[in-house]
C-alpha cells in the first residue's frame, strides 16, 4: 500500500522514524518525509541513510503553518511528535499539551486540508489510567485524534498504543548498560514492578496493522510480555558479564508499579484480534437522552490488559527479547 506513495513522519528524527527507515527504504515507496524541529539530528539521519528517497523538514507541530508547507502531495502520516520525558511533562505540563495535544490537532488538521488518506496516531500505555503529565496529554491527544476523525470522510484517522520500547531514547536498558560499562552500581526503583517490553520492530508492526486495518477512531493496541524491572536488571548484567551491585532506590515520583495497556472500561466494547485489541471509536452523538436512558448490559468478555496480567519473562526469555534489538547487538559487539 505504501508503493509510489509518500510518507510524512512527525517526529521522525526519534527512535520510531529511524527504526521505519530501515523497514521502508527499500521497498516500493515513493518519499519518505521527516517532519521536525532538530537540526543536527535530522543531519545526522542524512548523512547516515544518504538515500534521495528521504526529504528533510525543519518546524514544529506547534506552528500549524510549517506542517503545511511539508503537507503538500503526502499520501500517509504517522504522527510520532511528542514529549515523552516523565519528569520534564511534570515540571513543564503545558508544554505537554502544547506538543502532545495542541501539536496532534494541528496535524490532522493540516491532514485534513491536503486531503491525506490516512493518519496514525502513536499513543503510549501512560495514556491508560493516567497518574502523570505525560500519561494526561496522551490521553487527551487520544481523545482529540478520537475526536477528529468524526469530522472528515477522506482522511482516516486512528492510533496506536503500546508499551515501553526497549532500548528507545531516555529508556532504562541504554542506562543500565551505561552503569555496567562505567562499573557503577544498578539503580533499580522496585525489583518487583513489571513493565512491557517492545521492540521498534514490533511498534512499526502495530502502525503498519492499523493502517491496514482501521476504520475511523479506532485504537490499536498490541498485546506485549512483560518482566520485573528485577529480571531486566538480572538479564542485562548476565547477557553483559557483570557483577556489579544492585541499588534500589525505591519508586520515583509519577511512577506506576505496572503499566496498562487495555483498560476494563474499554474491555466493554474492544475486540480481541488476536495479536491484537481493537478500541472502536464512541461514535454517539451529543443527543445526552441516550447517556442516560440507554447502557450497556452485556458483561465484558475481555479483561484489563497490563503488564502483570500478561506474559511474564523470565531472566533466559528477556535476554533473547533483548538480543532482538540492535542496540544491545551492537553494544555486544555481535
Amino acid at each position: 500500500m505504501f508503493n509510489d506513495k509518500t510518507l510524512l513522519i512527525t517526529g521522525g528524527t526519534g527512535s520510531f522514524g529511524n527504526a521505519v527507515l530501515k523497514r521502508f527504504l527499500a521497498t516500493g515507496v515513493k518519499e519518505i518525509r521527516i517532519f521536525s524541529r532538530d537540526e543536527k539530528k535530522q543531519d545526522d539521519m542524512r548523512k547516515l541513510y544518504n538515500n534521495s528517497k528521504i526529504k528533510f523538514h525543519i518546524g514544529d507541530v506547534r506552528d500549524i503553518s510549517s506542517i503545511r508547507n511539508a503537507m503538500n502531495g503526502v499520501d500517509y502520516i504517522f504522527n510520532a511528535a511528542a514529549l515523552k520525558q516523565v519528569p520534564s511533562c511534570e515540571f513543564f505540563p503545558i508544554e505537554a499539551v502544547k506538543t502532545n495535544v495542541l501539536g496532534t490537532d494541528n496535524v490532522l488538521t493540516a491532514a485534513i486540508e491536503f486531503g491525506v488518506k490516512k493518519v496514525v496516531c502513536l499513543s503510549t500505555d501512560k495514556a491508560a489510567y493516567p497518574i502523570n503529565a505525560m500519561g494526561i496529554s496522551k490521553a487527551m491527544m487520544e481523545k482529540t485524534f478520537i475526536a477528529k476523525s468524526r469530522t472528515t470522510d477522506k482522511t482516516l484517522i486512528c492510533g496506536t498504543r503500546y508499551g515501553n520500547i526497549m532500548c528507545s531514547r531516555g529508556s532504562v536498558i541504554p542506562l543500565f548498560v551505561e552503569q555496567l560499562k562505567t562499573s557503577k552500581p544498578l539503580t533499580i526503583t522496585d525489583p518487583n514492578m513489571t513493565r512491557f517490553l517492545m521492540s521498534l520492530d514490533e511498534a512499526v508492526d502495530l502502525v503498519l496493522f492499523a493502517f491496514q486495518n482501521a476504520v475511523a477512531g479506532d485504537l490499536f493496541v498490541q498485546k506485549a510480555p512483560a518482566c520485573t524491572i528485577g529480571v531486566l536488571a538480572q538479564a542485562v548484567k548476565e547477557l553483559f558479564n557483570s557483577d556489579v551491585p544492585v541499588n534500589y532506590i525505591g519508586i520515583r515520583h509519577s511512577e506506576k508499579k505496572y503499566e496498562t495497556l487495555l483498560t476494563k472500561e474499554e474491555c466493554l466494547h474492544a475486540t480481541d484480534l488476536g495479536d491484537f485489541y481493537r478500541v472502536p471509536a464512541d461514535n454517539r452523538d451529543l443527543n445526552y437522552e441516550q447517556y442516560f436512558e440507554h447502557g450497556k448490559t452485556e458483561p465484558s468478555k475481555l479483561e484489563e490488559f497490563n503488564s502483570n496480567n500478561t506474559t511474564q519473562l523470565d531472566t533466559e526469555k528477556t535476554k533473547r527479547k533483548l538480543l532482538e534489538t540492535d542496540y544491545i547487538k551492537m553494544e555486544l559487539g555481535v
